[in-house]
Protein backbone atom coordinates (compact mmCIF):
# COMPACT_ATOMS: atom_id res chain seq x y z
CA UNK A 1 0.00 0.00 0.00
CA UNK A 2 3.04 2.21 0.63
CA UNK A 3 4.47 1.82 -2.52
CA UNK A 4 1.23 1.90 -4.70
CA UNK A 5 -0.19 5.09 -3.05
CA UNK A 6 3.47 7.31 -3.15
CA UNK A 7 3.58 5.72 -6.91
CA UNK A 8 -0.20 7.67 -7.38
CA UNK A 9 0.48 10.94 -5.99
CA UNK A 10 4.11 11.50 -7.72
CA UNK A 11 2.60 10.36 -10.72
CA UNK A 12 -0.72 13.50 -10.02
CA UNK A 13 2.10 15.80 -9.98
CA UNK A 14 4.19 14.89 -12.50
CA UNK A 15 1.47 14.97 -15.17
CA UNK A 16 0.61 18.41 -13.66
CA UNK A 17 4.27 19.17 -14.13
CA UNK A 18 4.60 18.21 -17.60
CA UNK A 19 2.18 21.31 -18.76
CA UNK A 20 4.94 23.47 -17.33
CA UNK A 21 8.74 22.25 -17.04
CA UNK A 22 9.74 19.21 -18.56
CA UNK A 23 13.33 19.31 -16.11
CA UNK A 24 10.74 19.01 -13.24
CA UNK A 25 8.54 16.28 -14.46
CA UNK A 26 10.78 14.51 -15.66
CA UNK A 27 12.05 14.37 -12.18
CA UNK A 28 8.76 13.72 -10.92
CA UNK A 29 8.29 10.72 -13.30
CA UNK A 30 11.74 9.60 -12.16
CA UNK A 31 10.73 9.41 -8.29
CA UNK A 32 7.80 8.12 -8.76
CA UNK A 33 9.12 5.25 -10.19
CA UNK A 34 11.37 4.94 -7.34
CA UNK A 35 8.46 4.42 -4.73
CA UNK A 36 7.21 1.33 -7.20
CA UNK A 37 8.01 -2.13 -7.03
CA UNK A 38 10.53 -3.23 -10.02
CA UNK A 39 9.35 -5.86 -12.37
CA UNK A 40 11.23 -8.47 -10.25
CA UNK A 41 9.61 -7.39 -7.30
CA UNK A 42 12.87 -5.51 -6.19
CA UNK A 43 15.22 -2.10 -6.25
CA UNK A 44 17.95 -2.33 -8.59
CA UNK A 45 21.04 -3.35 -6.32
CA UNK A 46 23.55 -1.18 -7.74
CA UNK A 47 23.23 2.21 -5.41
CA UNK A 48 24.07 5.72 -6.46
CA UNK A 49 23.38 6.74 -2.74
CA UNK A 50 26.80 7.45 -2.20
CA UNK A 51 27.91 9.18 -4.84
CA UNK A 52 24.50 11.57 -5.11
CA UNK A 53 25.23 12.69 -1.15
CA UNK A 54 29.17 14.03 -2.67
CA UNK A 55 27.07 16.04 -5.18
CA UNK A 56 24.89 17.38 -2.47
CA UNK A 57 28.11 18.47 -0.66
CA UNK A 58 29.60 19.88 -3.78
CA UNK A 59 26.57 21.67 -4.67
CA UNK A 60 26.00 23.54 -1.42
CA UNK A 61 29.87 24.47 -1.10
CA UNK A 62 29.43 25.80 -4.62
CA UNK A 63 26.38 27.71 -3.30
CA UNK A 64 28.06 28.78 -0.04
CA UNK A 65 30.79 30.05 -1.83
CA UNK A 66 28.86 31.93 -4.12
CA UNK A 67 26.30 33.21 -1.36
CA UNK A 68 29.14 33.55 2.04
CA UNK A 69 26.13 34.85 3.85
CA UNK A 70 24.04 31.89 3.53
CA UNK A 71 26.81 29.95 4.86
CA UNK A 72 27.34 32.08 7.90
CA UNK A 73 23.63 32.13 8.65
CA UNK A 74 23.38 27.99 8.27
CA UNK A 75 26.15 27.36 10.38
CA UNK A 76 29.17 27.07 8.13
CA UNK A 77 31.81 29.12 8.82
CA UNK A 78 34.45 28.44 6.42
CA UNK A 79 33.26 31.84 4.53
CA UNK A 80 32.34 34.52 7.11
CA UNK A 81 35.52 36.66 5.86
CA UNK A 82 34.30 36.52 2.01
CA UNK A 83 31.55 38.11 0.46
CA UNK A 84 29.57 38.54 -2.63
CA UNK A 85 30.41 41.84 -4.37
CA UNK A 86 27.82 40.78 -7.09
CA UNK A 87 29.95 41.70 -9.80
CA UNK A 88 28.91 40.98 -14.00
CA UNK A 89 31.80 38.54 -14.63
CA UNK A 90 30.78 36.67 -10.92
CA UNK A 91 27.15 36.77 -11.89
CA UNK A 92 28.09 34.98 -15.29
CA UNK A 93 30.20 32.42 -13.86
CA UNK A 94 27.53 31.09 -10.96
CA UNK A 95 25.09 30.77 -14.18
CA UNK A 96 27.94 28.89 -15.96
CA UNK A 97 28.53 26.38 -12.58
CA UNK A 98 24.60 26.27 -12.14
CA UNK A 99 23.92 24.99 -15.30
CA UNK A 100 26.50 22.06 -14.61
CA UNK A 101 25.36 20.93 -11.38
CA UNK A 102 21.74 20.73 -13.22
CA UNK A 103 23.61 18.43 -15.63
CA UNK A 104 25.22 16.65 -13.06
CA UNK A 105 22.46 16.26 -11.03
CA UNK A 106 20.93 14.43 -13.90
CA UNK A 107 23.29 11.67 -14.01
CA UNK A 108 21.89 10.36 -10.99
CA UNK A 109 19.10 7.65 -11.71
CA UNK A 110 16.48 7.78 -9.18
CA UNK A 111 15.74 4.39 -9.40
CA UNK A 112 19.09 4.30 -7.92
CA UNK A 113 18.77 6.11 -4.75
CA UNK A 114 16.90 5.79 -1.81
CA UNK A 115 13.58 7.23 -0.93
CA UNK A 116 14.97 10.59 0.92
CA UNK A 117 17.67 10.79 -1.57
CA UNK A 118 15.37 10.66 -4.91
CA UNK A 119 13.19 13.88 -3.45
CA UNK A 120 16.48 15.65 -2.82
CA UNK A 121 17.44 15.46 -5.94
CA UNK A 122 14.29 17.17 -7.16
CA UNK A 123 14.58 19.83 -4.92
CA UNK A 124 18.03 20.76 -5.61
CA UNK A 125 17.15 20.57 -9.37
CA UNK A 126 14.48 23.41 -8.06
CA UNK A 127 16.38 25.49 -6.26
CA UNK A 128 18.74 25.28 -8.91
CA UNK A 129 16.47 26.34 -11.50
CA UNK A 130 14.95 28.96 -9.03
CA UNK A 131 18.53 30.97 -8.86
CA UNK A 132 18.98 30.87 -12.78
CA UNK A 133 15.28 32.14 -13.29
CA UNK A 134 16.37 35.38 -11.31
CA UNK A 135 19.77 35.26 -12.53
CA UNK A 136 19.12 35.15 -15.67
CA UNK A 137 15.25 36.61 -16.33
CA UNK A 138 14.05 38.05 -13.63
CA UNK A 139 17.29 40.07 -12.74
CA UNK A 140 17.18 42.02 -9.84
CA UNK A 141 20.72 42.36 -9.72
CA UNK A 142 19.94 45.07 -12.52
CA UNK A 143 16.53 46.03 -10.88
CA UNK A 144 16.69 46.55 -6.90
CA UNK A 145 19.41 48.35 -5.41
CA UNK A 146 18.37 48.02 -2.04
CA UNK A 147 20.05 44.31 -2.75
CA UNK A 148 23.33 45.65 -2.21
CA UNK A 149 22.98 48.43 0.32
CA UNK A 150 21.21 45.79 2.15
CA UNK A 151 23.05 42.81 1.92
CA UNK A 152 26.06 44.86 3.43
CA UNK A 153 23.88 45.22 6.11
CA UNK A 154 23.22 41.82 6.36
CA UNK A 155 26.51 40.41 5.78
CA UNK A 156 27.67 41.94 8.95
CA UNK A 157 24.70 41.61 11.13
CA UNK A 158 25.23 38.03 10.81
CA UNK A 159 28.21 38.01 12.17
CA UNK A 160 27.21 40.43 15.31
CA UNK A 161 24.18 38.51 16.27
CA UNK A 162 25.06 35.21 17.36
CA UNK A 163 28.50 34.23 19.76
CA UNK A 164 29.85 31.16 17.43
CA UNK A 165 33.27 32.61 17.86
CA UNK A 166 34.62 34.82 20.16
CA UNK A 167 34.45 38.71 19.66
CA UNK A 168 37.84 38.58 18.31
CA UNK A 169 37.66 36.55 15.46
CA UNK A 170 33.84 37.49 14.46
CA UNK A 171 35.78 41.06 14.20
CA UNK A 172 38.29 39.98 11.74
CA UNK A 173 35.66 38.77 9.51
CA UNK A 174 33.44 41.83 9.92
CA UNK A 175 37.14 44.21 8.91
CA UNK A 176 37.34 41.15 5.90
CA UNK A 177 33.67 41.62 4.49
CA UNK A 178 33.46 45.86 5.26
CA UNK A 179 36.48 45.89 2.70
CA UNK A 180 34.71 44.32 0.19
CA UNK A 181 31.87 46.43 0.45
CA UNK A 182 32.65 49.50 -1.09
CA UNK A 183 32.96 46.92 -4.45
CA UNK A 184 29.84 45.93 -4.07
CA UNK A 185 27.84 48.68 -3.73
CA UNK A 186 30.45 50.05 -6.46
CA UNK A 187 29.17 47.11 -8.72
CA UNK A 188 25.30 48.42 -7.40
CA UNK A 189 26.08 51.37 -9.58
CA UNK A 190 27.66 49.68 -12.56
CA UNK A 191 24.60 47.09 -12.85
CA UNK A 192 21.45 49.27 -12.33
CA UNK A 193 19.05 49.64 -14.94
CA UNK A 194 15.65 49.82 -15.40
CA UNK A 195 14.92 50.31 -11.82
CA UNK A 196 11.12 50.43 -10.59
CA UNK A 197 10.79 53.57 -9.10
CA UNK A 198 9.08 52.22 -5.83
CA UNK A 199 12.28 50.02 -5.65
CA UNK A 200 14.46 52.78 -5.36
CA UNK A 201 12.31 54.57 -2.72
CA UNK A 202 12.55 51.77 -0.47
CA UNK A 203 16.67 51.56 -1.35
CA UNK A 204 16.25 55.32 -0.25
CA UNK A 205 14.25 54.96 3.07
CA UNK A 206 16.44 52.31 4.37
CA UNK A 207 19.56 53.80 3.54
CA UNK A 208 19.98 56.21 6.66
CA UNK A 209 18.73 53.55 9.24
CA UNK A 210 21.54 51.03 7.58
CA UNK A 211 24.21 54.28 7.94
CA UNK A 212 23.31 54.52 11.12
CA UNK A 213 23.84 50.60 11.77
CA UNK A 214 27.46 51.15 11.10
CA UNK A 215 27.74 54.34 12.62
CA UNK A 216 26.44 52.92 16.02
CA UNK A 217 25.76 49.25 16.24
CA UNK A 218 28.39 47.44 15.01
CA UNK A 219 30.78 49.63 16.35
CA UNK A 220 29.25 49.09 19.85
CA UNK A 221 29.50 45.68 19.70
CA UNK A 222 32.65 45.03 18.93
CA UNK A 223 33.80 47.74 21.29
CA UNK A 224 35.20 45.38 24.25
CA UNK A 225 37.27 43.61 22.16
CA UNK A 226 41.22 44.43 23.14
CA UNK A 227 43.23 44.46 20.33
CA UNK A 228 44.35 47.31 19.31
CA UNK A 229 45.65 46.35 15.52
CA UNK A 230 42.15 45.45 14.85
CA UNK A 231 40.06 48.09 16.69
CA UNK A 232 42.11 50.39 14.16
CA UNK A 233 41.78 48.19 10.97
CA UNK A 234 38.12 48.14 11.87
CA UNK A 235 37.89 51.67 11.97
CA UNK A 236 39.07 52.33 8.63
CA UNK A 237 36.95 49.20 7.12
CA UNK A 238 33.68 50.65 8.88
CA UNK A 239 34.72 54.55 7.88
CA UNK A 240 35.21 53.11 4.15
CA UNK A 241 31.93 51.64 4.49
CA UNK A 242 30.21 54.45 5.63
CA UNK A 243 31.65 56.62 3.12
CA UNK A 244 30.66 54.27 0.27
CA UNK A 245 26.79 54.04 1.65
CA UNK A 246 26.59 58.31 1.85
CA UNK A 247 27.96 57.74 -1.72
CA UNK A 248 25.82 55.10 -3.06
CA UNK A 249 22.49 57.02 -1.14
CA UNK A 250 23.86 60.16 -3.27
CA UNK A 251 23.83 57.84 -6.09
CA UNK A 252 20.37 56.63 -5.63
CA UNK A 253 18.92 59.89 -5.01
CA UNK A 254 20.40 61.72 -7.83
CA UNK A 255 20.86 59.57 -10.50
CA UNK A 256 18.79 56.18 -10.29
CA UNK A 257 15.44 57.70 -8.81
CA UNK A 258 15.33 60.58 -11.92
CA UNK A 259 15.83 57.71 -14.33
CA UNK A 260 13.49 55.14 -12.51
CA UNK A 261 10.73 53.10 -14.05
CA UNK A 262 6.84 52.91 -12.79
CA UNK A 263 7.24 49.15 -13.85
CA UNK A 264 7.89 46.74 -11.36
CA UNK A 265 5.82 43.33 -12.29
CA UNK A 266 8.02 39.75 -13.52
CA UNK A 267 5.10 39.24 -15.76
CA UNK A 268 3.06 36.03 -15.95
CA UNK A 269 5.39 33.84 -16.87
CA UNK A 270 7.90 34.19 -14.50
CA UNK A 271 5.47 34.21 -11.63
CA UNK A 272 3.92 30.99 -12.88
CA UNK A 273 7.88 29.53 -12.93
CA UNK A 274 8.92 30.62 -9.65
CA UNK A 275 5.63 28.69 -8.24
CA UNK A 276 6.45 25.82 -10.20
CA UNK A 277 10.42 25.91 -8.90
CA UNK A 278 9.71 27.47 -5.26
CA UNK A 279 6.33 25.72 -4.40
CA UNK A 280 5.72 23.00 -6.87
CA UNK A 281 2.66 25.08 -7.80
CA UNK A 282 1.53 24.82 -11.07
CA UNK A 283 -2.34 25.86 -11.21
CA UNK A 284 -2.55 28.77 -13.54
CA UNK A 285 -2.90 32.04 -11.74
CA UNK A 286 -6.49 32.39 -12.55
CA UNK A 287 -7.18 29.37 -10.96
CA UNK A 288 -5.55 30.71 -8.00
CA UNK A 289 -7.27 33.45 -7.90
CA UNK A 290 -10.65 31.74 -7.30
CA UNK A 291 -9.29 29.70 -4.61
CA UNK A 292 -8.11 32.62 -3.13
CA UNK A 293 -11.31 35.10 -3.86
CA UNK A 294 -13.17 32.69 -1.97
CA UNK A 295 -11.02 32.29 1.24
CA UNK A 296 -11.27 35.98 1.28
CA UNK A 297 -14.79 36.05 1.29
CA UNK A 298 -14.99 33.03 3.79
CA UNK A 299 -12.53 35.20 6.22
CA UNK A 300 -14.74 38.79 6.12
CA UNK A 301 -18.03 36.82 6.73
CA UNK A 302 -16.68 34.63 9.31
CA UNK A 303 -14.70 38.17 10.46
CA UNK A 304 -18.29 40.22 10.24
CA UNK A 305 -19.93 37.48 12.49
CA UNK A 306 -17.32 37.28 15.34
CA UNK A 307 -17.69 40.99 15.45
CA UNK A 308 -21.35 40.90 15.91
CA UNK A 309 -20.77 37.71 18.61
CA UNK A 310 -18.99 40.25 20.35
CA UNK A 311 -20.69 43.43 20.63
CA UNK A 312 -24.23 43.00 18.00
CA UNK A 313 -24.73 46.41 18.24
CA UNK A 314 -21.37 48.09 17.03
CA UNK A 315 -20.37 48.23 13.45
CA UNK A 316 -18.18 45.14 13.33
CA UNK A 317 -14.52 47.16 11.58
CA UNK A 318 -14.91 50.09 14.64
CA UNK A 319 -15.20 46.85 17.31
CA UNK A 320 -11.89 46.07 15.73
CA UNK A 321 -10.41 49.97 15.81
CA UNK A 322 -11.35 49.74 19.60
CA UNK A 323 -9.65 46.28 20.57
CA UNK A 324 -6.70 47.32 18.10
CA UNK A 325 -6.07 50.61 20.11
CA UNK A 326 -5.59 48.68 23.25
CA UNK A 327 -1.36 48.17 22.42
CA UNK A 328 1.40 48.85 24.51
CA UNK A 329 3.49 51.87 24.14
CA UNK A 330 6.32 51.84 21.43
CA UNK A 331 9.00 51.42 24.16
CA UNK A 332 7.37 48.55 26.00
CA UNK A 333 7.02 46.66 22.55
CA UNK A 334 9.55 43.95 23.55
CA UNK A 335 8.87 43.36 27.03
CA UNK A 336 5.01 42.83 26.06
CA UNK A 337 6.28 40.07 23.45
CA UNK A 338 8.23 38.84 25.67
CA UNK A 339 5.72 38.42 28.22
CA UNK A 340 3.42 36.37 26.04
CA UNK A 341 5.76 33.32 24.75
CA UNK A 342 6.30 31.38 28.14
CA UNK A 343 2.27 30.55 28.15
CA UNK A 344 2.50 30.08 24.52
CA UNK A 345 5.33 27.70 24.94
CA UNK A 346 3.22 25.77 27.12
CA UNK A 347 0.24 25.34 25.48
CA UNK A 348 2.27 24.47 22.04
CA UNK A 349 3.27 21.23 24.06
CA UNK A 350 0.00 19.79 23.66
CA UNK A 351 -0.10 19.94 20.32
CA UNK A 352 3.68 19.34 18.85
CA UNK A 353 6.56 18.05 20.07
CA UNK A 354 9.27 20.74 20.38
CA UNK A 355 12.97 19.90 20.03
CA UNK A 356 15.27 20.78 22.96
CA UNK A 357 15.06 24.09 25.49
CA UNK A 358 14.02 27.24 25.09
CA UNK A 359 16.47 29.83 23.73
CA UNK A 360 14.72 32.46 22.03
CA UNK A 361 14.92 36.56 22.29
CA UNK A 362 12.66 39.39 21.46
CA UNK A 363 14.53 42.03 19.89
CA UNK A 364 14.02 45.02 17.31
CA UNK A 365 13.85 44.53 13.74
CA UNK A 366 17.52 45.10 11.87
CA UNK A 367 17.63 48.26 10.27
CA UNK A 368 17.72 46.83 6.44
CA UNK A 369 14.29 44.55 7.28
CA UNK A 370 12.15 47.51 8.83
CA UNK A 371 10.79 49.22 5.45
CA UNK A 372 8.69 45.87 4.82
CA UNK A 373 8.57 43.93 7.79
CA UNK A 374 6.75 44.67 11.42
CA UNK A 375 8.08 40.91 12.94
CA UNK A 376 10.01 38.34 11.98
CA UNK A 377 11.77 35.20 13.32
CA UNK A 378 15.62 34.79 12.90
CA UNK A 379 16.46 31.33 13.87
CA UNK A 380 19.74 29.40 14.44
CA UNK A 381 21.20 28.13 10.73
CA UNK A 382 20.32 24.46 10.70
CA UNK A 383 24.03 23.42 10.97
CA UNK A 384 25.04 26.08 13.38
CA UNK A 385 26.00 24.02 16.60
CA UNK A 386 27.91 26.66 18.76
CA UNK A 387 25.42 29.78 18.41
CA UNK A 388 21.75 28.04 18.58
CA UNK A 389 19.75 31.09 19.94
CA UNK A 390 17.38 32.43 17.99
CA UNK A 391 16.02 36.07 17.56
CA UNK A 392 11.95 37.36 17.47
CA UNK A 393 12.54 40.55 15.90
CA UNK A 394 9.19 43.38 15.77
CA UNK A 395 9.64 46.69 14.14
CA UNK A 396 9.79 49.53 16.66
CA UNK A 397 7.86 53.22 15.32
CA UNK A 398 11.12 55.27 13.72
CA UNK A 399 11.64 58.48 15.63
CA UNK A 400 10.49 60.85 12.34
CA UNK A 401 6.96 59.19 12.21
CA UNK A 402 4.18 60.83 12.55
CA UNK A 403 1.89 60.38 15.61
CA UNK A 404 -0.78 59.17 12.86
CA UNK A 405 1.51 56.78 11.34
CA UNK A 406 2.98 55.27 14.53
CA UNK A 407 -0.16 54.39 15.94
CA UNK A 408 -1.52 52.37 12.71
CA UNK A 409 1.54 51.05 12.98
CA UNK A 410 1.06 49.96 16.61
CA UNK A 411 -2.35 48.95 15.92
CA UNK A 412 -0.45 45.43 14.50
CA UNK A 413 0.48 44.81 17.91
CA UNK A 414 -2.68 45.26 19.93
CA UNK A 415 -2.90 43.12 23.06
CA UNK A 416 -4.66 39.64 21.27
CA UNK A 417 -2.33 40.15 18.00
CA UNK A 418 0.43 40.10 20.68
CA UNK A 419 -0.70 36.49 20.98
CA UNK A 420 -1.44 35.65 17.17
CA UNK A 421 1.57 36.94 15.92
CA UNK A 422 3.74 35.12 18.56
CA UNK A 423 1.90 31.95 17.60
CA UNK A 424 3.15 33.05 14.15
CA UNK A 425 6.65 33.66 14.90
CA UNK A 426 7.79 31.62 17.88
CA UNK A 427 5.10 29.01 19.41
CA UNK A 428 4.55 26.45 17.74
CA UNK A 429 5.17 28.74 14.39
CA UNK A 430 8.76 29.71 12.73
CA UNK A 431 11.17 29.23 15.79
CA UNK A 432 9.46 25.56 16.54
CA UNK A 433 9.74 24.59 12.76
CA UNK A 434 13.07 26.08 13.25
CA UNK A 435 13.48 23.51 15.47
CA UNK A 436 12.51 20.56 13.73
CA UNK A 437 14.89 21.41 10.95
CA UNK A 438 17.98 20.83 12.76
CA UNK A 439 16.04 17.33 12.55
CA UNK A 440 15.66 17.10 9.28
CA UNK A 441 15.88 13.76 7.45
CA UNK A 442 19.27 14.99 5.14
CA UNK A 443 21.31 17.96 4.77
CA UNK A 444 19.13 19.29 1.34
CA UNK A 445 16.08 19.02 3.69
CA UNK A 446 18.10 20.81 6.21
CA UNK A 447 19.37 23.93 4.06
CA UNK A 448 16.37 24.43 1.76
CA UNK A 449 12.90 25.10 2.01
CA UNK A 450 9.72 26.11 0.88
CA UNK A 451 7.81 29.26 0.87
CA UNK A 452 4.34 27.50 0.82
CA UNK A 453 5.41 25.28 3.61
CA UNK A 454 6.76 27.42 6.55
CA UNK A 455 4.77 30.12 6.01
CA UNK A 456 1.57 28.08 5.53
CA UNK A 457 2.47 26.45 8.85
CA UNK A 458 3.06 29.79 10.64
CA UNK A 459 -0.49 30.81 9.33
CA UNK A 460 -1.93 27.27 9.85
CA UNK A 461 -0.85 27.75 13.12
CA UNK A 462 -2.70 31.03 13.73
CA UNK A 463 -6.24 29.28 13.19
CA UNK A 464 -5.19 26.00 14.72
CA UNK A 465 -4.25 27.68 18.16
CA UNK A 466 -7.84 29.85 18.30
CA UNK A 467 -9.65 26.53 17.49
CA UNK A 468 -7.78 24.09 20.13
CA UNK A 469 -7.95 26.80 22.39
CA UNK A 470 -10.58 28.03 25.29
CA UNK A 471 -13.32 30.03 23.15
CA UNK A 472 -11.91 33.84 22.98
CA UNK A 473 -14.38 35.87 20.38
CA UNK A 474 -11.63 38.65 20.78
CA UNK A 475 -8.78 36.43 19.81
CA UNK A 476 -10.48 35.00 16.90
CA UNK A 477 -11.23 38.47 15.56
CA UNK A 478 -7.81 39.27 15.78
CA UNK A 479 -7.17 36.27 14.10
CA UNK A 480 -9.17 36.51 11.38
CA UNK A 481 -8.11 40.19 10.86
CA UNK A 482 -4.73 38.69 10.24
CA UNK A 483 -5.48 36.07 8.11
CA UNK A 484 -7.25 38.89 5.87
CA UNK A 485 -4.36 40.37 5.43
CA UNK A 486 -2.44 37.36 4.15
CA UNK A 487 -5.58 36.50 1.86
CA UNK A 488 -5.36 40.14 0.47
CA UNK A 489 -1.63 39.28 0.14
CA UNK A 490 -2.31 36.60 -1.53
CA UNK A 491 -4.33 38.51 -4.25
CA UNK A 492 -2.55 41.68 -4.41
CA UNK A 493 0.66 39.66 -5.69
CA UNK A 494 -0.85 37.91 -8.13
CA UNK A 495 -2.75 40.80 -9.63
CA UNK A 496 0.07 43.66 -9.03
CA UNK A 497 2.71 40.60 -10.41
CA UNK A 498 -0.03 39.41 -13.72
CA UNK A 499 -3.04 41.55 -14.11
CA UNK A 500 -1.40 45.81 -14.15
CA UNK A 501 -3.13 46.17 -10.53
CA UNK A 502 -1.36 49.40 -9.43
CA UNK A 503 0.24 50.05 -5.88
CA UNK A 504 -2.58 52.84 -5.49
CA UNK A 505 -5.30 49.85 -6.31
CA UNK A 506 -2.87 47.57 -3.91
CA UNK A 507 -3.12 49.90 -1.07
CA UNK A 508 -6.97 50.26 -1.54
CA UNK A 509 -7.46 46.60 -1.95
CA UNK A 510 -5.56 46.19 1.61
CA UNK A 511 -7.78 48.68 3.02
CA UNK A 512 -11.24 47.85 1.93
CA UNK A 513 -11.24 44.04 1.09
CA UNK A 514 -7.99 43.27 3.79
CA UNK A 515 -9.89 45.38 6.62
CA UNK A 516 -5.97 46.79 7.29
CA UNK A 517 -4.60 50.31 8.17
CA UNK A 518 -3.56 52.29 5.86
CA UNK A 519 0.22 52.75 7.23
CA UNK A 520 0.32 48.57 6.95
CA UNK A 521 -1.40 48.69 3.62
CA UNK A 522 1.54 51.10 2.36
CA UNK A 523 3.53 48.97 3.62
CA UNK A 524 2.49 45.18 2.47
CA UNK A 525 1.93 47.25 -0.71
CA UNK A 526 5.88 47.74 -1.04
CA UNK A 527 6.52 44.27 0.10
CA UNK A 528 4.67 43.29 -2.69
CA UNK A 529 6.35 44.56 -5.42
CA UNK A 530 9.13 43.03 -4.46
CA UNK A 531 8.18 39.65 -3.20
CA UNK A 532 5.80 38.74 -5.88
CA UNK A 533 5.08 35.17 -3.76
CA UNK A 534 4.04 36.17 -0.45
CA UNK A 535 0.91 34.72 -1.33
CA UNK A 536 2.40 31.28 0.41
CA UNK A 537 1.01 32.17 3.95
CA UNK A 538 -2.83 32.31 3.01
CA UNK A 539 -1.51 28.83 -0.14
CA UNK A 540 0.13 26.79 2.12
CA UNK A 541 -2.60 27.14 5.12
CA UNK A 542 -5.47 25.92 2.54
CA UNK A 543 -2.94 23.25 1.47
CA UNK A 544 -1.90 22.08 4.90
CA UNK A 545 -5.72 22.16 5.92
CA UNK A 546 -6.33 19.92 2.89
CA UNK A 547 -3.65 17.63 3.89
CA UNK A 548 -4.43 17.35 7.53
CA UNK A 549 -8.04 16.32 6.52
CA UNK A 550 -6.44 13.67 4.25
CA UNK A 551 -4.44 12.09 6.97
CA UNK A 552 -7.09 12.43 9.45
CA UNK A 553 -9.83 10.44 6.90
CA UNK A 554 -6.49 7.75 6.07
CA UNK A 555 -5.67 7.31 10.40
CA UNK A 556 -8.83 6.61 11.17
CA UNK A 557 -9.20 5.82 15.18
CA UNK A 558 -5.42 5.99 15.07
CA UNK A 559 -5.57 9.72 14.27
CA UNK A 560 -4.32 12.47 16.58
CA UNK A 561 -3.57 16.08 15.80
CA UNK A 562 0.02 15.99 17.56
CA UNK A 563 1.38 13.55 15.32
CA UNK A 564 0.31 14.67 12.59
CA UNK A 565 2.01 17.95 13.47
CA UNK A 566 5.28 16.10 14.27
CA UNK A 567 5.03 13.83 11.38
CA UNK A 568 4.37 16.99 9.18
CA UNK A 569 7.40 18.76 10.76
CA UNK A 570 9.41 15.47 10.59
CA UNK A 571 9.55 16.07 6.73
CA UNK A 572 11.61 18.79 7.11
CA UNK A 573 10.26 22.30 4.92
CA UNK A 574 9.84 20.93 1.28
CA UNK A 575 6.97 22.21 -0.86
CA UNK A 576 3.74 20.74 1.45
CA UNK A 577 3.10 18.18 -2.05
CA UNK A 578 6.04 16.02 -1.36
CA UNK A 579 5.29 16.15 2.49
CA UNK A 580 1.65 15.23 1.26
CA UNK A 581 3.07 11.80 -0.33
CA UNK A 582 5.38 11.14 2.80
CA UNK A 583 2.68 11.30 5.02
CA UNK A 584 -0.47 9.76 2.99
CA UNK A 585 2.08 6.75 1.86
CA UNK A 586 2.76 5.71 5.58
CA UNK A 587 -1.32 5.69 6.23
CA UNK A 588 -2.58 2.62 6.64
CA UNK A 589 -5.33 1.87 3.91
CA UNK A 590 -8.51 3.61 5.34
Amino acid sequence: MFRRRQFAVLIALSTTLQLAGPAVAETLNSIALTSTPSSKGAMPSTSQMPQFNQFVDDYFAASFKANPNWATSSGIHDYDGQLDTMSKDAIALRIVELKKLVERNKTFDPIRLDSIGSVDQLLISNDAHTQLLELETIQNWKRNPDMYSSQASSDIFSLMKRNFATPEERLKSVISREKLIPELLSNGKKNLENTPKIFTEVAIQQLPGIIDFFQTQVPATFAAVADAQLQKDFAQSNSNVITSLKDYQQFLKNNVLPRSIENFAIGKENYQKKLMYEEMVTESVESLLEKGDIELKRLQKSFMETAKQIDPKKEPHALFASLSSDHPKPDQLIDSVTSVLANLRERSKALVTIPGEANLTVQETPPFMRAITFASMDSPGPLETKATEAFYQVTIPEKDWSATKTEEHMRSFCDKDLINTSVHEAYPGHYVQGLWMRLAPSKTRKLLYSGSNSEGWAHYCEEMMVDEGTPDPKLKLVQLHDALLRAARYMVGIRMHTQGMTMDQAREFFVTEGFQEQANADRETKRGTMDPTYLVYTLGKLQILALRDDYKKAKGAQYSLKDFHDNFLGQGCPPVEIVRAALLSKSPKP
